[in-house]
């Protein structure tokens, strides 16, 4: 299965990959509409350790924590991709706090996110998102 891979040394820190991950999850047509002026909730984020940024996502664990410790069951596996079902999301966020790799926050509506690797979204071109709007290349989505 492809999965999302970050190679650090080429992550400039721009947080494309953020705003392109949150366009593509808005479910509205046109970038400028679906966030001008509105704060936006990525899937993806880019963090920072001394000189170095990096883009922190899901791993599409093989036996994910994060499904084990939801009291609604809202998270599941499903042809490899970890999702998250918004209709039974409780807000507990229970899964923020095991998820190992911090890829897991509170959405608009206080509900789990997560990356979903752009499964469905009407904005995706076939890949995430995040690495069609990586202007370096540091986000690739690929088998390994």
């Amino acid at each position: 299965m492809k999965r999302i891979f970050v190679d650090e040394k080429w992550c400039l820190g721009c947080r494309l990959c953020e705003y392109n991950c949150a366009y593509s999850n808005s479910g509205v047509v046109g970038m400028s509409k679906a966030l001008k002026g509105k704060k936006i909730y990525p899937r993806i984020r880019v963090e920072e350790k001394g000189d170095t940024t990096f883009a922190v996502s899901c791993r599409h664990c093989e036996d994910p924590m994060c499904s084990k410790s939801c009291i609604a069951g809202a998270i599941t596996k499903k042809d490899g991709i970890v999702r998250v079902d918004q209709e039974k999301c409780v807000g507990c966020l229970t899964c923020v706090l095991v998820c190992p790799y911090g890829a897991i926050a509170p959405g608009e509506n206080g509900t789990a996110q997560k990356c979903e690797l752009c499964i469905g979204n009407s904005n995706s071109s076939g890949e995430p998102a995040c690495v069609g709007g990586c202007p370096n290349k540091a986000i690739v989505f690929e088998e390994r």
